[in-house]
Formats: structure tokens, sequence, C-alpha cells
């Protein structure tokens, strides 16, 4: 018989220890040290015996792909089939974070609702009744009368009845309520969280179904439990969303059937998320008099071009040691970007204090916005405004010179479509062929981008 010993696992990493202690020796974290029961033999081993292990079942790697379905289910919002990949994919597990009340439950209901008028699909919730479920789908206006509810926890009495069911599309709302008794944890907790998901993938493989799992977050903004939850599923989601905006934004951090930074934009209504057909609108809201330290750059987010206003704003510092405040940007970067302008550009800014923002929430993190970020804060400083149709975007090195980005022409073909008509870039992104109604400008020093910047 094995026998069974105890060991001390951290519920914010999943790190294990033969003693407990007050801080987790891997992350840090105090006080998340949490006692477990575990057999201290494998399961399923014989003590003294050796156990016949079959052999794995090898297949031709060209017969299960042109064998297998390839064949995708739309959600029927085409923005989260573009974060997907081109939709749902049979045998797929994703899991979906975001904060509180930022609108998780309602975008998976809204997907359940919509393939559940052709496919059998069952909406698990550990967290609220049938009938709050119910009201939640009238609410938002959804025809969900095929649609199957189970307000249950046990996982195992979730994944029979969407065996019984013939379910194509299993949702679990959400991972930290779900539990198996086998399991001698709480709900929620680091084994539940890992027995529990490990589980589902074991269900979508075998079965074919599709499953997106809604998962709680941490005050860090990261899904909450071990990082091994991660590791499992197919595809992982994130919300992102400025406090008190209506825009939703969802990226996916991992994909492993499309592109990772795909990105999906929704509004929050009162009849649910509705997705929005032309993302670069809705950061490019400006006034009509231009005021200094605001430019247009053109962001590659995921597969598309986005349009995107950066403000910069430099004050004299008034005390202590300069301030280097980034929303959007990488802070470290910002500072690298104030020295080559000091050493390049003539522009000194060690007495003064810098911000740099992305307006709208977003996150940039590519080098595209190294000119327009310089241009934003000279802008600034020398209190004046740039050209309202005008567009920018660049590396800037370390010795100033302005080195090309990726998709040049496809990013001035977007904001061409926007109605800029001026754009100043790298020489190497200067097209082959003029655009319509688009002046490109090429500079390959950071010297000439500020020349042009204020007399184009």
């Amino acid at each position: 018989m094995a026998k069974v010993r105890s060991v001390f696992v951290c519920r914010q990493c999943g790190a294990e220890s033969a003693r407990w202690q007050g801080q987790c020796a891997d992350c840090g974290e105090w006080n998340t040290l949490e006692s477990m029961s575990r057999g201290s033999e494998k399961p399923g081993a014989i003590s003294g015996a050796r156990r016949t292990v079959p052999a794995a079942r090898a297949l031709d790697l060209g017969a299960v792909v042109q064998s297998s379905q390839t064949a995708r289910m739309g959600t029927g919002l085409s923005e989260l089939d573009r974060v997907f990949g081109g939709g749902l994919v049979a045998g797929s597990v994703s899991l979906l974070g975001g904060d509180p009340g930022i609108g998780k439950s309602t975008l998976l209901l809204q997907v359940a609702a919509q393939l559940g008028a052709a496919l059998p699909v069952l909406y698990a919730s550990g967290e609220e009744s049938a009938a709050q479920v119910s009201l939640r789908a009238r609410r938002l206006g959804l025809d969900a009368a095929r649609l199957q509810v189970a307000a249950e926890a046990d996982l195992e009495a979730i994944m029979s009845a969407a065996r019984e069911s013939g379910a194509r599309l299993l949702v679990v709302d959400s991972i930290q309520t779900v539990f198996l008794n086998d399991v001698t944890s709480s709900a929620g907790g680091v084994a539940q969280l890992r027995e529990c998901a490990a589980a589902l993938v074991r269900f979508a493989k075998a079965t074919d179904t599709a499953v997106l799992i809604i998962g709680h977050v941490t005050r860090e903004g990261t899904i909450a439990g071990p990082k091994v939850l991660e590791h499992l599923v197919d595809s992982v989601l994130y919300f992102e969303s400025d406090a008190g905006s209506r825009y939703r934004i969802v990226r996916a951090t991992k994909n492993r059937f499309g592109a990772v930074n795909e990105l999906a934009f929704f509004a929050m209504t009162e009849g649910g998320l509705r997705e929005i057909a032309n993302p670069s609108a809705i950061f490019l809201a400006r006034p009509e008099v231009i005021a200094p330290g605001s430019l247009v750059t053109v962001a590659r987010e995921g597969g598309r071009p986005l349009l995107v206003e950066i403000q910069g704003l430099v004050d004299p510092m008034r005390f202590g040691n300069p301030r280097r405040v980034a929303q959007g940007l990488d802070t470290s970067r910002l500072a690298m970007l104030l020295a080559v302008l000091n050493r390049h550009g003539g522009l000194s800014l060690q007495d003064h204090d810098v911000f740099a923002n992305v307006v709208g929430g977003l996150s940039l993190r590519e080098t595209a916005m190294d000119l327009p970020v310089m241009l934003t804060l000279a802008s600034s400083l020398r209190d004046r405004a740039l050209s309202a149709d005008l567009i920018a975007f660049g590396e800037v090195g370390l010795t100033g010179e302005v080195r090309p980005v990726a998709y040049g022409e496809e990013r001035l073909r977007e904001a061409a479509k926007q109605g800029f008509t001026r754009a100043l870039v790298p020489s190497e992104n200067t097209p082959r062929k003029p655009i319509d109604g688009l002046t490109v400008y090429g500079v390959s020093r950071l010297t000439d981008a500020l020349e042009r910047a204020f007399t184009a």
C-alpha cells in the first residue's frame, strides 16, 4: 500500500516544499504554502512488482494530417475568430482571463448561444444558477432556447453531461469553481486547478470537443493559479481595457492554431459585446485643433496595421530627480530614446519631467514607435504642434540612424485609407510605387526627421 506523505504547495506558483515556510522560495510570495497529501508511489504502481507498460500507438503523420478534420467552428464573431486563427478547432482547449466585470462570461455566453443554434453546446457555470444564466441571456437579447446549461461545480458530472449530450462545445465558467472529488483540496487550489485543467484537456482530445475555460486573474493581471494551467491549454486569451472605458480588447498570448498577439476589438453595450469593424477609428478621436506633443503612428498589432495616437509631455522639473513615465510603452526604452535625442538630436531633457502615452489603453512594444515618440517629445519641448495630416513610424538606433521596420508599405496604405496625406518614414520603407493621396518623406538620420517633421 502506498504511503501518504504531506507536501506544501504554493497556491501562487505551484512550487512544492517538503516543509512549511513563511515565504515561497520560488516566487517570493508570503503565506501561500498549503498542505496537501500525496502518495509516495506513482498512481497505479504495485509495490514489489514490475508493471507492464503497453507500447504507444505510433501513427504516420502524413496520414493523420490528411484524415483529420481541418474545418473550424465559427464563433459568430469575426473578431474573435481572428484571434483564434479562423475559428475554434475541434478538440482544442482555450483559456480566457480578465478583470472581474470586464465581460468574460458575457462574451462566452454570446458564443455559446450563437453556436448552440446549430450545434449541441453545454454551458457549465459554477458561479451562477441556471435561472441567473437565463436572465443574463434575456438581458443580452440572445436566442438561447437550444443552449444547454448546467449549474454544476463537479467536473466529472459536467464532462459526463457533455458526453451524453454529444456537445461540440463545452464552456466552463470558471476553472476556479470546479473540482474533482479525487483531489484532496478545495476548489481553486493549486492541485485542483492543475488536475481539473488536465482532465479537461484529456476530455477534449478524446471526444473532439472544443472547450472554452474562464479563469480568474490576480491583482497583477495574470491568470490565477500555477503557470502549468497556461501550459496545458492550446490557447490563452486576455481581456484588456482601460478603467471606465467601454472598449474591450482580447489578445492571444498563446495559440497553437494561429498567430500570437492577434487582437479582437469590442465595445460593451447594453446588448453585450459588439464587434468594432474599424478599430483605428476608436483611437483617432482627435480634437480639431492639434496641441503640441501629439502624433499619429501606424502600429502593427497581430496581423493588421492599426493607427494610434502617441502623446508626449515635457515639463520643467520642479524638484528631485526628473521623472520618466510611460503608459503603453517600455519605460527603459523611453530612457534610451531620451539619451539618443540628447546626443544626436541636440535636445536635452535632463532637467525635465518626461511623460509618454499611447491613447486608448493599448500596450505597444515594437520598435516602430521610436520615431513618433521622439517627435512628440520634441514637439512638446518646442511647444510647436505637428501637422494633423502627418503620420510617422520607424526605429531609431543608438547612433541616431532611422532604421526600417517590417510591413512598411502596408502601414502606409492603412494611413492613406484613413485620410492622412503625409508620412515620415525610414528611407528603406519608402514605397516603390506612389500611394494615391499620400506624400512619403524618407529619412535616414534623426536630425533629418526632426527638421522634416516641423517643416513638412
